[in-house]
């Protein structure tokens, strides 16, 4: 590990925001454990690794804790997806149709109108609705609107539900759409989609594409949608956050379903890792596509994901009909995979234009600043992910770490 001093951090800083972690979240048991990783210009500065990765059996956080990602899959297979279309074989711009024919008529949900009718979309969704979440498709964990409702009785992209990747898209067939695609911002399961697609396109199967496309390059040799027998040891325990405070146990790694392979192999959140896996991928991202010599991606085509792709600029405040409507995601945008920071100061965040990031259901975040070439990976197993501020916290508290800005 390089030290702080030598990359622009101060090391009495850093430890500060260890100290914050300790008594805000680990101490109170507001989580039971975490791990922070802190790179700069592709050298690890700081980690910090604390607590119990299962308070049930007493097991503390190691640098090799397997971790649920959930959502901090999205990334991976956005890039798996614009693999693809460097290669060609795929367009932003095509209809999802072309390799989804199942979906060639569907429709958008008339509300008002009697159970399920619906009207014709003022355009067809496009491969890039997917990337950016302007498809009109939803999850049905929002509990908002009768296609909500439509998503949980049938258990679409459910990580243990019984659909394989055609009967996911088949039974979504029945389904219309929350909205006509492009016309709002919705957190949804078109990044399962993208998964239907990368397998329909390149030919293997889902999870064959990650591992020899993007995970094997990488050496990322901890990441997959199950657990091995030999990672059951490492393999954290998942908490529900109480109403009244503390933790409620919600997935017992003794007993958990990641410990058998999936049916379904979901793009959108079924991943495991741990958090050095993890900074492998978001070094690659942060230095533009490539890390020990081999290239993932073109840096012009990262440059494109990581940018704003909202119709008219906007934010996800003003776009957003779902979850992430609220005031902190003022300036913040989505790209193809990512959100995008692209002003920090309605942000209220002391980061840099172009900063991009995703984070987990279990509280789980990255962030990749392009502009300071910082990558950073944090781990915990808190749901929901909105409990805590902490996303907002470690990123005040990171960059106030920093002696040297760009």
């Amino acid at each position: 590990m390089t030290k702080p001093e030598a990359l622009g951090f101060s090391a009495e800083r850093l430890q500060t925001l260890d100290r914050f972690l300790a008594a805000r979240y680990v101490g109170p048991g507001r989580v039971a454990g975490l791990q922070l990783q802190i790179a700069r210009k592709g050298e690890l500065v700081h980690e910090l690794v604390l607590g119990q990765a299962d308070r049930e059996r007493g097991k503390p956080v190691a640098r090799d804790t397997l971790w649920r990602i959930y959502s901090m899959t999205k990334p991976i297979t956005s890039l798996a997806f614009m693999m693809l279309v460097e290669e060609g074989l795929v367009a932003l711009d095509d209809p999802v149709s072309r390799f989804i024919p199942e979906w060639a008529n569907l429709g958008v949900f008339a509300a008002g109108v009697g159970p399920f009718m619906t009207t014709p979309p003022v355009r067809p969704m496009q491969m890039v609705d997917l990337l950016r979440h302007t498809s009109g498709l939803t999850y049905g964990f929002q509990s908002r609107t009768n296609v909500d409702a439509a998503y949980r009785k049938l258990k679409i992209a459910e990580f243990a539900g019984p659909l394989d990747m055609d009967g996911f898209v088949a039974e979504m067939a029945k389904l219309p759409l929350e909205f006509s695609p492009g016309e709002a911002w919705n957190y949804s399961v078109s990044t399962d989609v993208l998964g239907v697609l990368v397998q329909r396109i390149s030919g293997l199967p889902f999870q064959d594409f990650l591992q020899t496309r993007i995970f094997d390059p990488l050496g990322m040799t901890e990441t997959g949608f199950s657990v091995r027998p030999d990672q059951k040891p490492r393999f954290a325990a998942c908490y529900n956050a109480a109403p009244k405070g503390g933790l409620v146990l919600q997935d017992d790694p003794e007993t958990s379903p990641y410990l058998n392979p999936p049916v379904f192999h979901s793009g959108g959140g079924g991943l495991v890792s741990t958090a050095d896996d993890y900074m492998k991928f978001a070094k690659m991202l942060a230095a533009g596509g490539t890390l020990g010599g081999k290239r993932l991606i073109a840096p012009r085509t990262l440059k494109l994901m990581a940018s704003n792709h909202l119709p008219g600029g906007q934010d996800l405040t003003n776009l957003s009909r779902s979850l992430f409507s609220e005031a902190t995601n003022a300036g913040v945008g989505f790209g193809l995979g990512f959100a995008v920071t692209f002003d920090p100061v309605k942000a209220m965040l002391p980061s840099s234009p172009g900063e991009f990031y995703w984070g987990g259901a279990a509280s789980t975040a990255f962030w990749i600043d392009p502009v300071e070439e910082i990558a950073v990976v944090f781990m915990t197993q808190v749901m929901p992910s909105s409990t805590y501020p902490i996303r907002r916290e470690l990123r005040t508290l990171v960059y106030s770490a920093f002696t040297e800005t760009t």
